[in-house]
């Protein structure tokens, strides 16, 4: 679910999101914006035919959970309101690449797949699991994507993905009530960071909250730092492991990370409590607690606002949202995506890679909010506030000019498999920061194996 915009276009994004921010995030998850048409009983306008498959039976699978697979229960039920097909929710587990081998070793795949990584795709097809899409598809995504988006579920000129989802990953939400009463401002440079942590934490409130038991929060830290202070150019070579993890660029980045991994006052639980917070509670804690949050920050994407919504705290008050700081001369920008992949050649799978690929389906989940389209075609006013709707304008004016990020251009593997490879590596930095070296050799002995398998 990571990708990278260049950094040419990075800074503009960036400026985008700041005017946002300086603005004060624009509404709240409860009145700024439409609501779900359907809740209303009244039918949203289509902009796609789809088939009628009344009878037909379709499995999707997806890691998805929580509010995240409710909301995108509300757009299959959609879609069987359309076609009269049923539709059926696969919880999978990651890495879902291996879910998914297990199914079709039994003789029960899904009828259509979420991949959360362009690695995943390249497998898929590798193994010859993945369908290519349809003509009605396709013409969907020549409408509605930029060239960019459908050459990331394109292999070898054969489109076999639909980039239904995407999300910008360099943002740190914040608690303002904390922020108050330290005094703090957002800072726009990772030394301003830090000093605004340490602020924060000399009021009596621990200032960064860590989900270091999801090891891809980890990558994330290290891709945005390492992007912004090595620049795009070491960041593509890294990503297909034309250089060393042994790289002095890579010690440069672990180094800065080390600097607020190694202050264990200033992340909260300390390092052994950051390794038992999953995702979900580490945006809650944030914004919980009344004056006194577990964590006054917390950093991940513009899908952080489904989990904020799980809390009292509203979006553009009492949580509000600055870009990831920058580490060397242009700050960095990373987003990412996930693809639906038909792994039987239905017409039942086919029509939904259709309507995931129109904006009708986008706009149901963009209302729900805790989603981002790259869906050029989807009308901004869908998005419930002005948070996310300008992220999501400034996804779409970014054009062709972003690349899918780093861990996710590598072998699952390595750089998508819980307690392996990347993943692992990053929660041993979290517990010892001091150990650069000793990670940075432990990180290029799993990549040089993941690469030459």
């Amino acid at each position: 679910m990571r990708t990278t915009l260049r950094t040419g276009r990075a800074a503009a994004v960036c400026v985008a999101i700041g005017a946002l921010t300086l603005a004060g995030c624009g509404g709240d998850k409860d009145d700024d914006g439409p609501k779900d048409s359907g809740s209303k009983g009244k039918d949203p306008a289509t902009t796609v035919q789809l088939p009628k498959l009344s009878g037909e039976k379709i499995e999707v699978a997806a890691v998805w959970t929580g509010p995240e697979q409710e909301n995108f229960t509300r757009v299959l039920k959609e879609f069987e309101k359309r076609t009269g097909a049923t539709v059926t929710f696969v919880p999978a587990q990651d890495p879902i690449v291996n879910f998914l081998g297990t199914k079709i070793a039994g003789g029960s795949p899904p009828d259509v797949a979420m991949l959360p990584q362009v690695g995943a795709i390249q497998q898929a097809v590798e193994r010859k699991w993945a369908k290519p899409v349809g003509a009605e598809a396709k013409a969907q995504l020549a409408k509605n994507y930029a060239k960019g988006w459908q050459d990331l579920g394109a292999v070898d000129g054969t489109q076999y993905g639909v980039y239904y989802k995407a999300a910008n990953k360099s943002l740190i939400w914040y608690n303002t009530t904390a922020f108050e009463n330290a005094g703090a401002q957002e800072p726009k440079t990772w030394k301003d960071f830090l000093a605004t942590a340490e602020t924060i934490s000399a009021s009596g409130v621990t200032p960064v909250s860590v989900a270091g038991a999801d090891g891809w929060t980890l990558t994330d830290w290290f891709e945005n730092i390492y992007l912004s202070q090595a620049g795009p150019e070491k960041y593509d070579q890294l990503a297909q492991h034309r250089i060393k993890w042994t790289d002095p660029s890579v010690k440069d980045a672990l180094a800065t990370l080390a600097e607020l991994f190694g202050k264990p006052s200033l992340i909260s639980g300390g390092a052994d409590g950051a390794l038992q917070t999953e995702f979900p509670a580490s945006v809650t804690q944030t914004f919980s607690g009344g004056d006194q949050p577990k964590g006054a920050m917390v950093f991940e994407g513009d899908f952080v606002t489904v989990n904020i919504a799980q809390t009292d705290a509203k979006i553009g008050t009492d949580a509000k949202v600055f870009p990831f700081p920058a580490v060397g001369a242009e700050p960095p920008v990373v987003t990412g995506g996930d693809a639906a992949v038909a792994l039987k050649d239905s017409k039942g799978a086919q029509a939904l890679l259709t309507f995931l690929a129109s904006p009708d389906a986008a706009r149901i989940q963009a209302e729900a909010g805790g989603f981002l389209s790259p869906n050029k075609s989807l009308d901004p006013a869908a998005y419930p506030n002005d948070v996310q709707r300008d992220i999501a304008k400034a996804l779409i004016a970014s054009g062709d000019n972003f690349r899918f990020d780093m861990s996710d251009q590598m072998p699952q593997s390595f750089g998508g498999t819980p307690g392996k490879g990347e993943w692992k590596a990053l929660q041993d930095f979290l517990k010892n920061p001091k150990d650069v070296a000793g990670i940075q050799q432990k990180l290029e002995r799993d990549a040089a194996k993941a690469y030459q398998s």
